[in-house]
C-alpha cells in the first residue's frame, strides 16, 4: 500500500541542498568540446555532364512521388510495395534504427534525477556489554533520489551523440529502401527487356523456319545446293540455343526479384507480357524525365550523404564527452523515510530518517587513459569527416556517370535504329535475290544474322537506358530530403522521428 511521507521529513536544512542544486544548474551552461559545424568542401556550381539535353518523355520524377511510378508499370509498382514491406535487409535496417532510437532515449534519461523506493525488514543479533545479547527487528521504508548536474556538458554531449547517431541510422534506413527498390526496378527492367528479346527470337525463329523450308524446296527443285539446306538448319538450331539461354537469364532475374520482395523463388513468378510484332521498336515502359538539380542539393537529397554527415556530428559530440572526463563529477543525493523496531511506531515522528549528500570525484592519475580517449575521439572525428567527404565525392561521380550514360545511350539508340532499318532492308533484298536464284544462301545467312544482331543490340541499349535512369534517380536521392531526419533539421539533434511508414510513401 503506498505511503505518503509528510513534509516534515525535509527540514529547513534541505534548503542548503536545493541551493547547491540551483548553483549546479546555473553552471551547466557550458559544455566541453567543440560545437558542431558541418564540414565544408568545394562543390561545383553545376554537373559537368548535365548539358542542355534531357529526355523528351511524358512524365517527370517529382520529390513527392513514389519515384518508380513514373515508369508507368503496374507490376513494378506492386513489386516495389512488396519489397518495402517485406525485404529482410530493410527490416534489418529498420530494427537498427529502432535500436539507435532507444540508445538516444537512454542518453536523454541521464539528464534527469533518479528516484527509488525501498522497504525492508532486518532481524539481527546484537551484543552490548551492559545488557548482553539481544535479538532485534528493524522495519524501514523510504525514498531515495540522486542527480548528477551536467556541469561540464558530458551528458549533453552524450545526448547530442545519441541523437546524431539515431538520425544517421534513420538515413541508413532510407538508403536501404532506396537501394533495394532501385535494385528491384533494375532487375525488373532487365527481365522485361529479356522478355522482349525472347519475343524477338520467337519471331526470328519463325522466319528462319520459313527460310529453311524455302532452302529445302529450292534444293528439291534442283536450283540450290545441299549446303544451303545445311546452312539454314545450322542457323535455326543455333538461334534456338540462344533463345533457350535467354530463358535461363530470365529465371535468374526472377529469382533475384523474389528474394528482394521477401519470398522464396519457388513461391514467386512474373508472367511474361504480350509484346508487339516488332519488339525492338518499343520500350517495355516509359522513360521519365529526371530533374537532377545542382550539385549542392545532392548534400541534402542523398540519404547516404546525410548519414555520413550525422556520423560526423556524433563523432564531434564524442570529443566533448572525452574532454569532460578531465573535470570532476558532482552527484547530489537525498533520502527520507521511516525506520523503527516496532510495527506500532513504524510511521511515527521519532522514526523519521532523512539524509542529504553531495559527492565530488576527480581522477588524479589514470596512466594517460583520459588523454588516450580524447585522442581516440579526435581521430574518430577526422575519420568521419573523411568518410563524409568521400561519400559526397562518390555521389557526384554517380550522378555524372549516369548523366553521361543517358546522354550517350540516347545517341547510340538513334544510330542503332538506323542500323536496324538497314539490316532489315538488306535481309529483305537478300531473300528476294535468293528466291530469284541470283545469289547464294550465304548472302541470306549473313543478312539475317546482321538483322538479329542489330535488333538485339537495340533492345539491350534500351534496357541499359532504363537501368541508367534508375541509377540516376538513386544517385540523386529518389526524391528524399535530409529535412525528414527527426524533426526536419539534419543539423540539429532532437525532434520527432518520422515513422518508417511515412518514409515508405516516398520510397526513401
Amino acid at each position: 500500500m503506498p505511503v505518503a511521507l509528510p513534509l516534515s521529513i525535509l527540514p529547513l536544512r534541505c534548503a542548503a541542498g536545493l541551493a547547491c542544486a540551483a548553483l549546479a544548474a546555473s553552471l551547466a551552461g557550458c559544455a566541453a568540446g567543440p560545437d558542431y559545424v558541418r564540414p565544408t568542401m568545394a562543390v561545383p556550381a553545376s554537373y559537368k555532364e548535365a548539358g542542355p539535353w534531357k529526355p523528351a518523355q511524358p512524365k517527370a520524377v517529382a520529390g513527392n512521388l513514389e519515384w518508380w511510378r513514373a515508369y508507368g508499370d503496374a507490376t513494378l509498382d506492386d513489386l516495389a510495395a512488396q519489397a518495402v514491406a517485406a525485404n529482410q535487409s530493410i527490416r534489418q535496417a529498420e530494427a537498427q534504427y529502432r535500436q539507435a532510437q532507444a540508445v538516444a532515449a537512454a542518453a536523454r534519461a541521464s539528464l534527469w534525477p533518479s528516484l527509488g523506493a525501498n522497504a525492508g525488514v532486518d532481524r539481527a543479533l546484537t551484543n552490548s556489554g551492559r545488557t548482553g545479547p539481544s535479538l532485534d527487528t528493524t522495519y524501514s521504508v523510504g525514498l531515495a533520489a540522486a542527480w548528477e548536474p551536467d556541469l561540464w556538458g558530458r551528458l549533453r554531449r552524450s545526448v547530442e551523440a545519441g541523437a546524431a547517431a539515431s538520425q544517421a541510422s534513420q538515413a541508413d534506413l532510407a538508403a536501404a529502401r532506396l537501394s533495394i527498390v532501385a535494385t528491384l526496378a533494375q532487375d525488373y527492367m532487365q527481365l522485361r527487356v529479356t522478355d522482349m528479346q525472347s519475343a524477338l527470337y520467337t519471331q526470328t525463329l519463325h522466319d528462319y523456319e520459313r527460310a529453311l523450308a524455302l532452302a529445302k524446296s529450292q534444293y528439291t527443285a534442283g536450283v540450290a545446293l545441299r549446303s544451303d539446306v545445311a546452312l539454314a538448319q545450322n542457323q535455326l538450331s543455333a538461334t534456338r540455343a540462344q533463345a533457350l539461354d535467354l530463358w535461363w537469364q530470365r529465371m535468374q532475374l526472377e529469382h533475384a526479384i523474389a528474394v528482394l520482395v521477401g519470398k522464396a523463388p519457388a513461391d514467386f513468378a512474373i508472367l511474361a507480357q504480350p509484346l508487339s510484332r516488332n519488339p525492338s521498336l518499343a520500350l517495355p515502359m516509359r522513360l521519365p524525365e529526371i530533374p537532377v538539380g545542382v550539385p549542392s542539393e545532392l548534400l541534402e537529397h542523398r540519404p547516404d550523404i546525410a548519414a555520413a554527415e550525422r556520423r560526423v556530428a556524433a563523432a564531434n559530440a564524442d570529443i566533448g564527452v572525452a574532454e569532460a572526463a578531465y573535470f570532476p563529477d558532482l552527484v547530489l543525493s537525498a533520502s527520507g523515510g521511516y525506520s523503527s523496531t516496532s510495527l506500532a511506531h513504524w510511521f511515527s515522528v521519532p522514526g523519521q530518517v532523512w539524509g542529504l549528500g553531495a559527492s565530488l570525484a576527480q581522477a588524479l592519475f589514470d596512466g594517460g587513459l583520459r588523454k588516450a580517449n580524447d585522442e581516440q575521439a579526435i581521430a574518430s572525428y577526422d575519420a568521419a569527416v573523411a568518410q563524409y567527404k568521400q561519400t559526397v565525392l562518390g555521389g557526384f561521380q554517380e550522378v555524372e556517370d549516369n548523366l553521361a550514360a543517358l546522354r550517350i545511350l540516347a545517341r547510340e539508340i538513334a544510330e542503332q535504329k538506323q542500323a536496324v532499318e538497314s539490316a532489315r532492308l538488306a535481309d529483305s533484298l537478300a531473300m528476294a535475290q535468293y528466291r530469284a536464284g541470283t545469289s547464294t544462301y550465304l548472302g541470306v545467312i549473313t543478312a539475317q544474322t546482321l538483322t538479329l544482331s542489330a535488333e538485339r543490340s537495340l533492345l539491350q541499349l534500351r534496357g541499359r537506358q532504363l537501368v541508367a535512369s534508375v541509377a540516376l534517380i538513386k544517385a540523386t536521392g529518389g526524391g528524399w530530403s535530409a529535412g525528414r531526419l527527426m524533426g526536419g533539421d539534419s543539423s540539429a539533434a532532437g525532434g520527432n522521428a518520422m515513422t518508417p511508414a511515412d518514409e515508405a510513401k516516398t520510397g526513401g
